[in-house]
C-alpha cells in the first residue's frame, strides 16, 4: 500500500482549523489559479472564493473583494497557500456572522463543515471517556491503557493508532469488523496505523456514519473535534431503524411509552423537554417498575436527576451521564442516554431477549439488504441530502438528481428541478421524470418506466434503477483509470477477466466462472485476489478451508474487513459472500480492482506477507502482481461482444425484488428476475 502524505503547513494553529480533506480540497483550488509562473496574486482571491459554494451563495465577487481589502497585501502582491487559508477564515467568519450563526457552535452529529473555532465540550468528552472505560475496560488489548482520565488528552492519544475506534465500532454494532484484521501491536508502524484508520473509516461508513470530512491523517494526528465527532456518531448510530434517523426513532419510542404512562407533555427534543427530569422519571417507571422510587416525581429537578440516574443504573445502564448534563439539557448526551436505555430495556416485548431491528423488519430480507447497501452508498457520496430510507426519501426525485449529478456531472438541469420541501405533487413527478430521462441518456434500460413509478414508491423499480446507477458509477471510475482502454466501455466481463488474471498471475489456480459461481461461497478466491493486489494484507494463518457454514462465515467476515482495511469502500455483508449475491460480489470485485489500479506503477518496495502461508506457490517464482499499471491494462483484453444492457421492465407490480438483479454469464448482462 502506498504511504499517505497529508497537507502540512508551518503555522500549526492555522492547520488545526481545517481537516485534511478540506486542506487537500483547498490546496487543489489554490493551485488551479496559479499563473504561468506558478504564482497566485492577491487579486486572484475574489474570483477563487466565488468558486467555493459556501461563499458564492452569500456574496458577490465585489463584496468579497471589499471584505478582503483589509488584508496587508496589495491585490497585485503574490500570496502563498497559508495567506489564502487566512483569507478563507476571515471570509468564513464574516459568513458566520452574516448568517446569524455562532462561531463557537459545534455539532458533532453528521457535521460536514468546518467552523472557524472548534470547541470541545468537556462534559461530552467526559461522557464518551466513561462510555469507553465501561464497555472496553475488559478488552484483552485495550485494558492495558484503560481506564482513561477524562481531564487529560489520553483519549486522543489512544485513538491515534486506530485500535480504539475499531473496537468502539464493534461495541456499537457487533460483528462489523473482524478483529483479526485489526493491527494490535503495542507499537505500530505508519503503514499499520494507516491501515487501522482506513478500516475504521470504511467500517464507520458501513454502519451509517458520515465521514466525508475526515481523513486517516486527521485520526493519526488525534484531532480532538474530529475524534469526538466520530465517537459521537458511532455511539448514537447503534440503534438505527431503516425508516427514520435515530433521533426521530427514539423520540417516537419515548413518546409511545410516556403516553402509556400518562405523561401529558409530548417530548420533541432531547434538550429543553427533558432537562427537568420528569419525562425520564415516567419513562423509567414504565420500563422498569421494579426499580421505581416514588419520591422521584416529587423531588426537585437536581435531586430528581440523581434519582433518574440511580434508576437507570439499576437497569444495568452504565453511568456516564451526570445530573448536571440532564439539567443543562445537553442534546448530544441526552440522546446517547436514551439510546442506552432503549438498548437495555426497549419495552417492546415481554421476552427478556432484546428485539433486534432486523427482527422488526417486515420487508423481504433481500430487499432490505439491497436498500441498506444503496442507502449507505448514497450517503458515502457526500451529496447535500442524507438518506434515512431509500424507498421514502427518493420519491420526490431530488436525491436521485443529486446522485446523478455526482456520478455524471452536468447531466442534471437544475433549473427544471424543484428542491424540497415540495408541496405540489406534480413537481415531484417532474423531478422523477428528469431522473428517468437522464437514466435513458446514460443507456439504462428502463422499459415502460415513468417518473410517477418512483413517486409511487415502487420498490422493485427503485432498486433496479439504483443498481444501474451504482454499477454505472463503478464502471466509469474504472474506465477513467484505464488509460489504455482506447475509449472502450468497461463491462462486467472485463472485471471478471481482470480478477481471474490477477489471481492467476500469482501462480494460484482458483478462478471464478461468473459472479454467481457457487464455489465463491467459501471466500478463498477473494482472499487470493486481495493477496494478489497487496500480499501483506491477508494473514493466511487465519483463513479456513471454507467447507462448513461456520468456516465460510469466518472467511467472509475476514474478507469484508480486509477489503476495508485495504481501502475499499464496500457495503456488502458477509452473508452476501456466503450466499453468492451476484450484485454484491460484482461491487466487491470492482472495488478491489479500483484500488489496485490506483496504486503506483513501481511496486518493487512492496514487502511479502510476513505470514503468507497460502497453499499456492508462484509458477515463475516471481510475484507477477507487481507488474506495471500499463502491463496490467494491456493484458486485459476488451470483450466487444459482451452485452452491457440492463433490462428493467415495469410489470405494474410493486413486489419486493426477490431474485435481485443478477449478472448473467460473463457478458455483464443485468436482468431483473
Amino acid at each position: 500500500m502506498s504511504s499517505y502524505v497529508g497537507v502540512h503547513i508551518m503555522d500549526q494553529s492555522l492547520q488545526s482549523q481545517f481537516t485534511q480533506v478540506e486542506l487537500r480540497s483547498l490546496e487543489s483550488k489554490f493551485n488551479s489559479v496559479k499563473n504561468q509562473n506558478g504564482k497566485v496574486l492577491a487579486g486572484d482571491l475574489p474570483p477563487l472564493m466565488m468558486k467555493l459554494k459556501a461563499f458564492r451563495e452569500m456574496y458577490s465577487e465585489e463584496e468579497i473583494r471589499g471584505i478582503l481589502s483589509g488584508l496587508e497585501s496589495d491585490f497585485s502582491d503574490e500570496i502563498d497557500f497559508e495567506s489564502f487559508l487566512k483569507a478563507y477564515l476571515i471570509l468564513q467568519g464574516q459568513t458566520t456572522a452574516k448568517s446569524g450563526g455562532s462561531k463557537n457552535s459545534s455539532s458533532f452529529l453528521k457535521a460536514t463543515t468546518t467552523t472557524l473555532l472548534h470547541t470541545i465540550s468537556e462534559s461530552e468528552r467526559a461522557s464518551y471517556v466513561a462510555h469507553i472505560n465501561s464497555y472496553l475496560g475488559d478488552d484483552p488489548f485495550l485494558k492495558q491503557f484503560l481506564p482513561l482520565d477524562p481531564s487529560t488528552n489520553d483519549l486522543f492519544h489512544l485513538a491515534k493508532d486506530g485500535v480504539l475506534l475499531c473496537k468502539l465500532i464493534n461495541v456499537a454494532v457487533p460483528g462489523t469488523i473482524d478483529e483479526r484484521a485489526i493491527n494490535t501491536k503495542r507499537v505500530l508502524n505508519p503503514w499499520e496505523r494507516n491501515e487501522n484508520h482506513t478500516l475504521c473509516l470504511n467500517s464507520a461508513k458501513a454502519i451509517g456514519c458520515t465521514v466525508v470530512n475526515i481523513g486517516t491523517q486527521d485520526l493519526v494526528e488525534g484531532r480532538p473535534h474530529l475524534v469526538l465527532g466520530l465517537i459521537s456518531q458511532i455511539i448514537k448510530d447503534v440503534e438505527e431503524l431503516l425508516s427514520l434517523p435515530p433521533e426521530k426513532v427514539l423520540l417516537k419510542w419515548m413518546n409511545f411509552h410516556l403516553q402509556k404512562a400518562g405523561y401529558k407533555k409530548p417530548v420533541s427534543n432531547f434538550s429543553s423537554d427533558v432537562k427537568d427530569g420528569e419525562a425520564y422519571a415516567y419513562l423509567l417507571n414504565v420500563l422498569a417498575p421494579e426499580h421505581c422510587n416514588p419520591a422521584t416525581l416529587d423531588a426537585k429537578p437536581n435531586e430528581r436527576a440523581k434519582l433518574v440516574l440511580d434508576h437507570a443504573e439499576r437497569m444495568n445502564c452504565k453511568r456516564y451521564l451526570t445530573p448536571k448534563d440532564i439539567l443543562e439539557g445537553s442534546s448530544n448526551l441526552n440522546l446517547a442516554f436514551v439510546a442506552q436505555i432503549f438498548h437495555e430495556r426497549n419495552g417492546l416485548s415481554t421476552d427478556s431477549k432484546k428485539i433486534s431491528f432486523a427482527e422488526m423488519m417486515t420487508d423481504d430480507v433481500q430487499t432490505s439488504r439491497e436498500e441498506r447497501c444503496f442507502r449507505l452508498w448514497i450517503n458515502s457520496l457526500g451529496i447535500g441530502s442524507y438518506v434515512n430510507n431509500v424507498f421514502e426519501d427518493v420519491r420526490n426525485g431530488w436525491i436521485l438528481l443529486e446522485v446523478l449529478d455526482k456520478v455524471s456531472p452536468g447531466s442534471v438541469n437544475w433549473k427544471q428541478a424543484s428542491k424540497p420541501p415540495i408541496k405540489m405533487p406534480f413537481r415531484k413527478v417532474e423531478n422523477c421524470n428528469q431522473v428517468v430521462r437522464i437514466g435513458k441518456q446514460l443507456k439504462f434500460s428502463l422499459v415502460n418506466v415513468a417518473g410517477n413509478d418512483i413517486v409511487q414508491g415502487n420498490k422493485k423499480l427503485i432498486l433496479a434503477f439504483l443498481w444501474q446507477l451504482m454499477r454505472f458509477n463503478m464502471l466509469q471510475l474504472l474506465k477513467n483509470l484505464r488509460s489504455h482502454s482506447q475509449g472502450k466501455e468497461m463491462t462486467d466481463a472485463d472485471i471478471l477477466k481482470w480478477a481471474n488474471n490477477k489471481v492467476r498471475s500469482t501462480g494460484r489456480t482458483s478462478q471464478m466462472e461468473s459472479f454467481k459461481d457457487k464455489s465463491l461461497s467459501n471466500g478463498i478466491f477473494f482472499l487470493e485476489l486481495l493477496s494478489a493486489v497487496e500480499p501483506r494484507v491477508v494473514n493466511w494463518n487465519l483463513v479456513t478451508k471454507g467447507e462448513s457454514a461456520d468456516e465460510k462465515k469466518l472467511n467472509a467476515t475476514y474478507i469484508v474487513s480486509v477489503a476495508r482495511k485495504l481501502g475499499c469502500s464496500i457495503f456488502l455483508l458477509p452473508e452476501d459472500i456466503m450466499e453468492v449475491n451476484q450484485k454484491m460480489l460484482l461491487t466487491l470485485t470492482a472495488s478491489i480492482m479500483f484500488w489496485s489500479l490506483q496504486q503506483p506503477v513501481d511496486d518493487t518496495e512492496r514487502l511479502p506477507s510476513p505470514v503468507d502461508a497460502s497453499p499456492a506457490t508462484s509458477i515463475s517464482g516471481e510475484d507477477e502482481s507487481c507488474s506495471s499499471l500499463g502491463g496490467e491494462i494491456s493484458n486485459l483484453s476488451i470483450d466487444d461482444t459482451a452485452s452491457d444492457t440492463t433490462q428493467v421492465e415495469n410489470d405494474g407490480s410493486n413486489t419486493p425484488l426477490g431474485g435481485g438483479i443478477g449478472v448473467e454469464g460473463e457478458g455483464g448482462c443485468i436482468a431483473v428476475k
